[in-house]
C-alpha cells in the first residue's frame, strides 16, 4: 500500500507531512483491501483544500475533501469523512451474508407449525 502526498501552490512542513502520512496509513485498520491513498493539499486563495482519494480492490475510488485555514485540522476532518465512507462500505459488503432469505423463513415457520398454512 502506498501513500502519496502532493501539495499544490505551496509546501507542507515536515511535521505536517509526517502527520498526514501516519494518519492516512490508519485507514488500513478499517479496510485492509486498500491499495493506494492519494492526499492532495491545495494552497489557493487564502484557503487550504485537502482531498483524499482511496483506491480499494473491487471498488471505485473513495473521495473525501475539506477546506479551511490550517492544514492539520482540515486533513483530520477530511480523514474523518473518509473513515466513515470506508467503514460504511465494509459493513455493507459484510452484512449481506447473515440475513436469511424470505423463502427459508417461510419453510422454517411451516416446519414448526405444519397445520397453519396460509
Amino acid at each position: 500500500m502506498q501513500v502519496a502526498i502532493t501539495s499544490r501552490h505551496g509546501t507542507l512542513s515536515p511535521s505536517a507531512h509526517e502527520h498526514i502520512a501516519r494518519k492516512a496509513e490508519k485507514l488500513l485498520t478499517y479496510f485492509d483491501r486498500v491499495t493506494a491513498i492519494n492526499v492532495t493539499v491545495d494552497f489557493s486563495n487564502d484557503r487550504i483544500n485537502v482531498e483524499i482519494l482511496v483506491d480499494a480492490e473491487h471498488r471505485h475510488d473513495f473521495v473525501a475533501s475539506e477546506s479551511g485555514d490550517n492544514v492539520v485540522p482540515v486533513f483530520d476532518a477530511a480523514l474523518h469523512k473518509m473513515e466513515n465512507q470506508v467503514r460504511k462500505y465494509k459493513e455493507k459488503i459484510q452484512d449481506h451474508r447473515g440475513d436469511p432469505a424470505l423463502g427459508e423463513i417461510a419453510e422454517a415457520a411451516e416446519k414448526r407449525n405444519p397445520e397453519a398454512k396460509p
